[in-house]
């Protein structure tokens, strides 16, 4: 093998999956074992690329751990070992989806420091895209080896990078919005001290504290990916308010919840939402420490609240509008009444209540990473469960899921029953006359 760390290999005269049994892990390195290293050419960009891989994504049930661990190794040594940043991206893309969709534990926990190894090269040197693919793989990684000293050792290493990425406002600012949301989950799951929890959340409020209204009313000239950032920044400083001390709490409401109505008045739709449920979280931990917690200018929040809850400004899009409507009820409603409209998530046999804003602020966090693999982690991730205090993962065998499942017919009942009385619960809330003079 040469100095450059080429892959000894050629996929165009082998079958891509077939290759997966022959492959042999040396360090970050992978290679055929009888090939001829004067006789094979190394990958070029098109060889390497990862359509060329696709066809390995796509495991039957018959497939072995093993064979999609070494899948796994495959994707991991062309992110290390190419230099094409398109590649890399790729293999970073490939990881993340890999682990949002399965329990890898055991292969991760073997391969923890190359993957973290990978993860630190790809953010220090790599660009834009790739840098955003790697800050959301830190995340995963972390969800998969959930609390403890893995993970802990994983956050220690990337930590002081993912800061210098967020201080910094000349690095890419989609590499910077990504580290933003990142940084808050890895801090969650990873970071033992509470201390250093607090001081991460400063990096955040030095951000999204730029997007506060004037005194004299005026809102900040910020471009739209700056607000986004910004908006990052407050959901994931909100993220780590909910494992705040008692006096930690004290000290934000006082500093802070004078100042947050400000965001209300943001240009951006996603800042305003994201205020607006930062302000329902923070009321909510004032009140579980004091029932009786009054806020000097709660009128006027009200008032700002009402505004937004009913707004039909027409600057403002029709969908944007809609969304927000929807978000400052529930708002209004945990401000005024200390009210939350619960949801029910169903996933297996099981069920699980999101009936606070605590509890909501952390299931989104979650969902952003892992996506529509979020079932399945609720299933089976010891972590995710013991976050959401649903006790060991439970065993059902096929037989039984399959006695479980209730027919088609069955089902559109259901289904058709639901969407009934859910028309009639929305109907209270929808004002006809706002509607028609959007149009």
């Amino acid at each position: 093998m040469d100095t450059n760390g080429s892959v000894l290999v050629d996929l165009y005269n082998n079958n891509a999956f077939d290759c997966l049994n022959q492959i042999m892990f040396h360090g970050h390195l992978f290679f055929f074992p009888g090939a001829q290293h004067g006789n094979v050419q190394p990958f070029s960009d098109e060889d390497a690329s990862i359509e060329t891989l696709s066809h390995c994504s796509s495991f039957s049930d018959a497939t072995s751990v093993a064979d999609e661990g070494m899948f796994m190794s495959l994707k991991l040594g062309l992110c290390i070992i190419f230099y094409s940043a398109k590649t890399r991206q790729g293999a970073l893309d490939g990881l993340k989806t890999a682990m949002a969709t399965r329990i890898l534990y055991e292969f991760i926990s073997e391969r923890r420091m190359t993957i973290t190894d990978s993860i630190e090269r790809c953010l220090k040197k790599g660009k834009g895209e790739e840098q955003r693919a790697a800050a959301s793989l830190a995340c995963l990684l972390c969800i998969q080896l959930g609390s403890g000293i893995e993970s802990e050792e994983v956050l220690k290493t990337l930590k002081p990078i993912f800061r210098n990425i967020l201080a910094d406002g000349s690095a890419n600012i989609q590499a910077r919005q990504a580290v933003a949301t990142s940084l808050g989950l890895c801090t969650l799951v990873a970071e033992d001290d509470i201390l250093d929890v607090h001081a991460t959340m400063e990096c955040f409020e030095n951000l999204f504290t730029r997007s506060y209204a004037r005194a004299d009313g005026t809102c900040p000239s910020v471009s739209p990916q700056t607000s986004q950032l910004h908006t990052n920044a407050l959901l994931s400083w909100a993220l780590l308010l909910t494992i705040c001390t008692a006096s930690q709490v004290k000290d934000i409401l006082r500093k802070h919840l004078p100042k947050l109505p400000r965001l209300l008045e943001s240009e951006d739709v996603n800042m305003r939402i994201a205020a607006g449920e930062t302000i329902a979280l923070l009321f909510e931990l004032a009140r579980d420490m004091d029932a009786e917690f009054e806020f000097d200018s709660w009128d006027e929040l009200c008032d700002k609240l009402n505004a937004l809850a009913t707004d039909c400004n027409k600057h403002r899009a029709k969908t944007d509008k809609r969304k927000q409507r929807s978000v400052f009820r529930d708002v209004l409603k945990a401000v005024e009444e200390g009210d939350f409209q619960s949801e029910t998530i169903r996933f297996g046999t099981e069920r699980m209540t999101i009936d606070s804003w605590v509890r909501k602020r952390t299931y989104d966090a979650f969902r952003e990473f892992v996506g529509s693999g979020m079932n399945y982690h609720l299933q089976a991730n010891e972590f995710i469960r013991d976050v959401f205090e649903l006790g060991p993962p439970m065993l059902v065998d096929s037989a039984t899921m399959k006695a479980m499942k209730i027919s088609r017919f069955e089902r559109h009942l259901h289904n058709s029953a639901a969407f009934k009385a859910r028309t009639k619960a929305r109907s209270k809330f929808r004002d006809k006359r706002v509607d028609v003079g959007e149009f």
